[in-house]
């Protein structure tokens, strides 16, 4: 394998060495990183937390990255992702092996890669989405075939604010429920990351949006991307009001991220023989079901989908990464960073999440 080293700036080889060979000299040596900047011996820095809990189990830490084994590739990032399910997993809501990373998209630029991966190279500006977890960090080794190339018209901040929201809107828009010109439907939480993108992905394709949000200022927002009927939830029932805006029809398609809070009034939202697609938990996880109520409301489907079952396959990853890329390239879809923090500070920008003071798209800056 080849290593590099940072020099000014400058990734430059150090020389072809076995790995073997390398992980007896960081043995030798203890907690070392070639990956420190300038070629200094500069350990960097992840958020990792020990146990489950609030945001202050969460912790900046110094850690060693080796070099990329068989199958990886080492990136070091220039932005990280913030999505409500890296407070799934640090809440124990999506049980993690601890101690352990967090975070599951990032974009940067492949720094080394092991032995076998023959599609990147050193310098490659790259992105992923979907794990394995550990993205909250300076550098990190991830295997190669979850990263994806950028166009050079996608910049790494945009790159990292979209990954898996992008993909999440790619799948349920596109795959889950196929939203076709003169298709209703309703998107939670339509100022949000997901829900912006979905808003203007789906007006786009031809359908009436109907969004639910938390304030007018939000309403505002999802209005601006695409959103023809913005329901303040806090002060109106969406339930009746989607009724009326369909002329007591309902919508094909309700995408639900908030959870037990939406779900039953979701329900009653739809056409016979439309689709509940439930993909988040804000307000926690949904309670058991009798399937004898979808039969009630018009024989109902109903599905669980995640972003991870959707993308298994590098060839689907790929797809679907090249979808939403076209569709922002040609100005159907705009990726705006609503907040940005910086990486140490994660807790704190998932507290905001949380407490939904966020809207849009949220980026970790190392």
């Amino acid at each position: 394998m080849v290593i590099h080293r940072r020099r000014e700036g400058i990734l430059e080889p150090i020389s072809s060495i076995s790995r073997l060979w390398w992980l007896n000299f960081v043995a030798k040596r203890g907690s070392f990183s070639i990956f420190g900047n300038q070629g200094d011996d500069v350990m960097p820095h992840a958020i990792r937390f020990h146990q489950t809990g609030g945001p202050e189990v969460l912790r900046w830490e110094e850690v060693a990255v080796p070099p990329p084994g068989p199958g990886e590739a080492t990136v070091r990032h220039n932005a990280v992702g913030l999505n409500f399910v890296d407070i799934y997993h640090r809440s124990g809501l999506y049980p993690l092996p601890l101690p352990s990373g967090i975070g599951l998209e990032g974009a940067g630029i492949v720094e080394a890669i092991g032995d076998g991966v023959a599609d990147l190279k050193v310098g490659d500006r790259v992105a992923y989405a979907g794990g394995p977890v550990g993205a909250y960090a300076e550098v990190r080794n991830i295997p190669a075939d979850r990263l994806v190339r950028l166009p050079e018209a996608i910049d790494f901040r945009t790159a990292a604010a979209m990954m898996l929201q992008g993909m999440t809107a790619q799948y349920l828009l596109r795959r889950t429920y196929r939203v076709q010109s003169g298709d209703t439907i309703l998107i939670h939480a339509a100022a949000g990351g997901v829900g912006l993108i979905v808003c203007q992905w789906a007006k786009a394709l031809g359908a009436t949006v109907i969004g639910t949000v938390g304030s007018d200022a939000k309403a505002e927002l999802a209005r601006a991307h695409g959103c023809d009927h913005a329901i303040v939830y806090t002060r109106e029932n969406f339930t009746q009001r989607v009724r009326e805006i369909t002329a007591g029809e309902g919508v094909s398609v309700v995408y639900d991220s908030i959870g037990r809070d939406t779900f039953v009034a979701s329900l009653d939202c739809l056409r016979p023989l439309g689709m509940m697609v439930t993909f988040g938990n804000a307000s926690g996880p949904v309670p058991p079901l009798d399937l004898l109520e979808l039969s009630k409301r018009g024989s109902l489907f109903i599905t669980r989908p995640s972003l991870f079952s959707y993308s298994a396959k590098r060839a689907d990853l790929v797809a679907m990464a090249g979808e939403l890329f076209d569709a922002v390239r040609a100005g159907l879809v705009k990726i705006e960073v609503k907040q940005t923090y910086s990486l140490k500070d994660a807790a704190q920008a998932q507290r905001d999440l949380a407490d939904r003071k966020t809207t849009g798209s949220t980026i970790l800056l190392p």
